[in-house]
C-alpha cells in the first residue's frame, strides 16, 4: 500500500492536481451527456476534449489548429448557424407577430448583467460575460472572440459558461417558470389560430430581418446573415436536399468539432481560477433574469389585455431553441394535459433566436 501511495503521489507530482481536476471535470460533462442526456452533441465532446487538452504537452498539437482554424476567425459558429437556420420554422412567429415581443425581453439579463460584471472585469470582459445570458453558444463565442481575442484568460470559462447553460434548460428554467407564475396563470390555454402564410412570406422574411438587422446593428450581420442565409435555404423550395444537409450531416458535423475545440480553453491555468466561478455566477444569473424578463413582459401584457397569455412562454424567449420551447410545452401539459402550448413557446422561442444575435451585435457595436 506504502508503495502504491508513493507512486500516486508521484504520479499526481509529474501530471499535477490541477490537470486532474480538469480531467475529472471532463468526466463529469461525458457523464451529464451520457447518463443524463443533457445536450450530448455539446457536452461530450467538450468533456473529451478537456481531458485531451490537459495532457501534458497535447495543447500544441491538433486541436490548437483546429482552434485556430475554426474558432479564432469565427467560422465554426458561422457555419452552423446556418445549420440552425435551416432548422427554423418562422411560420409560428409571422402567424403572430406580437410574439417578438418576448424574444427582446428575454435579452434584459444581457445588458443587466453586463453592468453588473463590469464591476468585477473591464468593460470588453463584462460584455463577454452578459451575453452568456442568452444561452446561445455560437453567439456568445463570437462576442468573445471578437472583444477578447484567444488569449484571454476567462474566453475558456464564457464558452464552456454558455453552452453548459444551454444544456442546463431543462433545469434550470422551470423552477424559476414556478417562481415568478400562479397555478392559475399556468392553466391559461392559448389555443393555436394558425394563419395562411404565404411561400413568398417565408422568403422574404429572412431577407428583409437581414437588411433590418443589419442597418440597426451592423455587427450582428455575420451571424444573422447566415441564421437567415440557412432559413432561406430552408423556405426557397428547390433546395431541400440542401436543407435537409444543412439541418442534419452539417449542424452535426460542426457542432462536434466545435464542442471538442472549445475545449482547447479549458485548460487548467485559464480555467481553475476565481474568476471562472465568478463568470459562471454571473451567467446563470443572466440566464435567470432573460427567463424572468419574458415571463414578467407576458404577465404585464395580461393586465391590459382581454385575452390572456399564458405567462410561461415568454420564457421561450431565450435563445436556446428548440429547448427552451419544448420545456415550456411540457410544463404547460403537466399544468393541464389539454393545453398546448407548443407552437406558442417555439415562436417565441425563433424569436429569441433573433434577438439574441442582434443583442450581441448591439453590444459589439457598442464596445469595438
Amino acid at each position: 500500500m506504502e508503495i502504491l501511495y508513493e507512486g500516486v503521489v508521484e504520479l499526481f507530482t509529474i501530471i499535477g492536481l490541477k490537470r486532474v481536476i480538469m480531467w475529472l471535470i471532463g468526466g463529469l460533462l461525458i457523464y451529464l451527456a451520457i447518463k443524463k442526456e443533457m445536450e450530448p452533441t455539446l457536452l461530450l465532446p467538450m468533456g473529451f476534449g478537456a481531458i485531451i487538452v490537459n495532457i501534458p504537452g497535447v495543447y500544441e498539437g491538433a486541436l490548437k489548429t483546429l482552434f485556430e482554424a475554426g474558432i479564432s476567425n469565427e467560422l465554426f459558429p458561422l457555419i452552423l448557424f446556418i445549420g440552425i437556420g435551416a432548422m427554423i420554422d418562422f411560420g409560428p412567429v409571422l402567424s403572430n407577430p406580437k410574439l417578438m415581443i418576448f424574444g427582446a425581453a428575454a435579452q434584459f439579463g444581457i445588458f443587466f448583467t453586463f453592468s453588473l460584471a463590469s464591476l468585477f472585469f473591464t468593460p470588453e470582459e463584462a460584455a463577454s460575460i452578459g451575453i452568456i445570458g442568452a444561452a446561445d453558444g455560437p453567439t456568445a463565442i463570437v462576442v468573445a472572440q471578437k472583444l477578447l481575442g484567444d488569449s484571454s484568460t476567462i474566453t475558456g470559462a464564457i464558452m464552456v459558461a454558455a453552452y453548459s447553460y444551454m444544456a442546463l434548460v431543462p433545469v434550470i428554467q422551470p423552477p424559476i417558470i414556478k417562481l415568478l407564475t400562479t397555478k392559475k396563470e399556468r392553466l391559461i390555454r392559448m389555443p393555436y389560430k394558425p394563419k395562411n402564410v404565404s411561400k413568398t412570406t417565408r422568403i422574404l422574411f429572412p431577407i428583409i430581418i437581414t437588411i433590418i438587422a443589419g442597418l440597426v446593428a451592423p455587427e450582428s450581420i455575420d451571424l444573422l446573415g447566415f441564421l437567415m442565409f440557412g432559413n432561406l435555404i430552408r423556405e426557397c423550395g428547390v433546395l431541400n436536399s440542401l436543407s435537409d444537409t444543412a439541418q442534419k450531416v452539417l449542424a452535426n458535423l460542426v457542432t462536434i468539432f466545435l464542442g471538442i475545440t472549445v475545449a482547447t480553453q479549458m485548460t487548467a491555468d485559464k480555467f481553475l481560477s476565481p474568476y471562472t466561478l465568478l463568470i459562471l455566477g454571473l451567467g446563470l444569473f443572466a440566464f435567470i433574469f432573460d427567463t424572468a424578463g419574458g415571463i414578467l413582459v407576458a404577465k404585464v401584457i395580461n393586465l391590459f389585455s382581454k385575452e390572456k397569455l399564458n405567462p410561461m412562454i415568454g420564457a421561450a424567449g431565450i435563445s436556446a431553441f428548440p429547448m427552451s420551447g419544448r420545456v415550456v410545452h411540457k410544463m404547460g401539459l403537466k399544468e393541464d394535459p389539454q393545453n398546448f402550448l407548443l407552437m406558442h413557446s417555439i415562436g417565441v422561442n425563433v424569436s429569441g433566436q433573433i434577438a439574441s444575435v442582434i443583442a450581441g451585435g448591439l453590444i459589439l457595436s457598442f464596445m469595438l
